[in-house]
């Protein structure tokens, strides 16, 4: 495996706080986002290793085993017990003994002698090691995921058909089993993880499986009632406002909201707010009208 600077990613010194790195993060992520630079190929695998760069170093624990064990950093726990397992053999047939520290490049040597070949009753044994597991976001807009559709994304410079189900929520996480990085030996593929962020909408505000909206009406319908047409998610609906509505009431369309995750045919409600837009630029004789129904 490729050994990868995750500081030289960032465009940071292996001292850097852990402010440091999530003020590196934030800057690079925006330039690099996919939806900034939608063609460019390089841009988005970028956007990858800065994601992959962040994951390891903002996290202690992984970023420890980076430091110590650079590219093999994921076989850390199993290089010390294996490292533990061979000093109690230093005198056995294969004669391996060690002592003091070991530079960063030793440890793919050390793994091909540790696990490459090892006496097993006269016969050559190869140790199998899992692939590393990817993480990946994917970010969508609201309208993205009101109904399912498929989408390829690229990971590892490999193009992926994933089916993104309707309902997914801003944050929720799935698995692509055997879509990580290749194993060792023989061993199982690491798994992908996928990770939805979908952005807020300018219109529709979703809660859970709801959806709310504003919608402007003049100051004569909501006092004599009328139709009113309002845009969704599915298309244009008619609806009808009742006479004397108030200014930030709320009306309740059953059904109409967002689709529940992997529930076919199971929609959420529409929450309609009225916003009554005031008449201007009133005529005198208008003004005269209204200031009669003020003494009324």
């Amino acid at each position: 495996m490729e050994f990868i600077d995750y500081y030289k990613i960032l465009g940071l010194h292996k001292n850097a706080s852990e402010e440091d790195i999530k003020k590196a993060y934030r800057k690079l992520a925006r330039k690099h986002h996919p939806d900034l630079n939608p063609n460019d190929k390089e841009a988005n695998k970028k956007f990858q290793q800065i994601n992959e760069a962040n994951e390891v170093l903002s996290d202690p624990v992984k970023r420890k085993k980076y430091d110590q064990y650079g590219k093999d950093w994921q076989h850390a726990d199993q290089f010390e017990a294996a490292k533990q397992q061979r000093q109690h053999h230093t005198h056995g047939d294969s004669g391996y003994g060690f002592s003091g520290d070991f530079d960063e490049g030793d440890f793919s040597d050390f793994f091909s002698s540790m696990f490459g070949q090892q006496a097993d009753t006269g016969r050559s044994k190869r140790a199998t090691f899992r692939g590393n597991d990817y993480n990946a976001e994917l970010h969508l807009n609201l309208k993205d995921v009101y109904a399912t559709h498929k989408q390829t994304i690229t990971v590892d410079e490999k193009n992926i058909r994933i089916t993104i189900p309707a309902g997914v929520e801003d944050g929720q996480k799935i698995k692509l089993g055997g879509y990580g990085s290749r194993g060792i030996n023989g061993g199982p593929n690491g798994d992908l993880y996928i990770t939805f962020m979908i952005k807020e909408d300018s219109r529709y505000q979703r809660k859970g499986n709801d959806i709310y909206v504003n919608e402007d009406i003049d100051l004569y319908t909501a006092l004599l009632g009328g139709e009113k047409i309002v845009e969704t998610l599915s298309g244009s609906i008619k609806i009808t406002v009742k006479p004397e509505s108030q200014n930030g009431s709320r009306i309740r369309l059953k059904g109409k909201g967002f689709p529940i995750y992997k529930k076919d045919g199971e929609f959420g409600d529409l929450y309609i707010k009225w916003n009554i837009k005031l008449p201007t630029n009133l005529s005198h004789e208008q003004k005269e009208l209204f200031k009669k129904l003020s003494t009324m």
